[in-house]
């Protein structure tokens, strides 16, 4: 049965503990500045995994059937099942999000956790352990930075905003007339996403095929905080389909969305992804 959204905010409380406890155990893997101890094998796209993703990934599993006994499961670290789209409640997690940049010593990497409820982003937690910084968020109770309320910039207009964008992009993001300036790419998708609610940035645009345990949480986060995140060519985001990949994304305030949507489609066009 979905949970009140009078109870969300207990559910969030114990989500975070999870969370933490979660970093915990792959910060033992973790080796700031120098290569992880943990054992690094390769997928079949060459992205790496870790024991320490593996060792997440079943603490969480165990953790979540405890806490949510009636969601389905989707992690990318677990195979995935049909089962999960008859369930009116979903976990979305990924046990470290930008393991790349945990593999190097990089502290840029989160544990993302996500509850869904009908489709739709209903608690998450971005955690990131290195950086000593946790994102939380509960439907209709607003989202939080280390327990203080985030809120993104109010802009006007997308003139001088701040964009972090796949390579490709950037020559034509700089040959546009509103003179967005190009920040520095974070490992993580879900850090991307949740440093625009911190004010570090103000849009995102992210090359095809993210998955949604890349973005559940940040969802959650980004929704409470006020800005919107969706594909370019489908709009808005719900969850629990029987594909977990995703077109190009964008994210922005909502009052930016639609403007920031048609210039990733603009100036995407023809560019090869693959």
């Amino acid at each position: 049965m979905p949970l009140a959204e009078s109870d969300l905010p207990a559910f969030l409380t114990r989500l975070e503990a999870v969370a933490r406890e979660a970093g915990d155990i792959a910060m033992a893997y973790f080796r700031p500045g120098a290569r992880t101890a943990a054992a690094v094998s390769y997928k079949g796209g060459g992205s790496p995994v870790t024991e320490a993703d593996f060792a997440v990934d079943r603490f969480l599993f165990e953790q979540m059937r405890r806490m949510a006994p009636e969601a389905g499961w989707l992690s990318e670290e677990t195979a995935d099942s049909d089962e999960r789209l008859s369930r009116e409640s979903l976990i979305i997690v990924d046990p470290i999000d930008g393991t790349h940049a945990f593999t190097r010593g990089d502290e840029r990497w989160a544990v993302c956790i996500a509850l869904i409820e009908g489709g739709q982003p209903m608690a998450g937690v971005v955690h990131a352990p290195a950086r000593g910084e946790t994102f939380t968020a509960a439907h209709g109770h607003g989202a939080f930075l280390n327990g203080e309320r985030l809120a993104a910039a109010t802009r006007a207009a997308i003139a001088g905003s701040l964009v972090i964008a796949p390579r490709p992009l950037h020559s034509r993001i700089a040959a546009l007339p509103q003179n967005i300036a190009i920040a520095p790419r974070t490992p993580s998708l879900a850090l991307r996403l949740v440093d625009i609610a911190a004010g570090r940035h103000d849009l995102v645009i992210s090359s095809p095929n993210a998955c949604d345990w890349d973005i559940a949480a940040a969802d959650a986060i980004l929704r409470e905080a006020g800005v919107a995140l969706e594909e370019v060519e489908n709009g808005e985001l719900t969850y629990n389909r029987s594909s977990s990949k995703r077109g190009m994304l964008v994210a922005a305030p909502k009052s930016l969305i639609e403007e920031t949507r048609n210039i990733a489609r603009t100036i995407s066009e023809g560019i090869d992804w693959s």
